[in-house]
């Protein structure tokens, strides 16, 4: 019964409620609709100095974070693919290191957020809401209509290379970025805490993950298209 669900409604409902989790956190993030909550590590995001954070700073936070990338391209490749399969197009290339990126990125969001961070991870009122879509609702639903739906026979050992340009591009930004403002978006990566030498063991340590997550989705692709066929 699973399977007879178009490609195109499962597409749309993961971007939709990806768009949904995203759109949640930029207003509470731009309101400061939790003003109260202020942090106290002046080498993390969102630290006020006592003060409430100004808006151009939250904002520039709020991008910089992992979650919010991998959010952002599973919501855009899932849209782009509710588009094709509507009309009946295929997929392209480009689309699919992409997408292979976005399962790759939404997969470590999902694992490093349940292993990592919500242990100590604390929301209250509609941030619970928008905390479940971003790390857990629509990692599951972006793996699992993949699963269901895919396209398929899109993947290859070229695909898994190209598909840790974003990644890479999130840690040369995040650094950047750290080495500016010497604020990081999560503990195991704050390099003034620490140390550049921690900071790349542990950024090399994702990175071999999704390298590993992205040769296993080529893999796993590979056996549903046999199967299909």
């Amino acid at each position: 019964m699973i399977r007879r669900v178009p490609a195109f409604s499962w597409y749309a409902v993961s971007a939709g409620l990806a768009w949904l989790g995203l759109a949640l956190s930029l207003t509470l993030n731009l309101t400061g609709f939790y003003a109260s909550d202020i942090v106290t590590d002046p080498h993390s995001y969102g630290y006020a100095g006592g003060a409430a954070t100004p808006v151009p700073s939250r904002l520039a936070d709020w991008i910089s974070y992992f979650t919010i990338w991998s959010n952002i391209t599973v919501a855009a490749v899932a849209t782009l693919l509710a588009r094709r399969a509507r009309k009946g197009m295929v997929g392209t290339p480009t689309l699919a290191v992409f997408r292979l990126s976005s399962l790759v990125m939404i997969t470590i969001t999902g694992l490093v957020y349940a292993v990592v961070l919500a242990p100590t991870s604390v929301q209250r009122g509609i941030d619970n809401l928008s905390n479940s879509l971003l790390h857990q609702i629509t990692p599951v639903l972006a793996v699992v209509a993949w699963l269901v739906v895919g396209p398929r026979r899109e993947f290859s050992w070229r695909t898994v290379g190209l598909s840790t340009l974003l990644p890479l591009a999130w840690i040369g930004w995040m650094l950047t970025r750290g080495a500016v403002t010497g604020t990081y978006p999560y503990g195991f990566i704050n390099v003034a805490q620490l140390g550049l030498a921690t900071a790349a063991s542990n950024l090399a340590a994702i990175l071999a993950l999704g390298v590993a997550l992205a040769a296993a989705f080529l893999g796993i692709d590979r056996l549903l298209a046999r199967r299909s066929r």
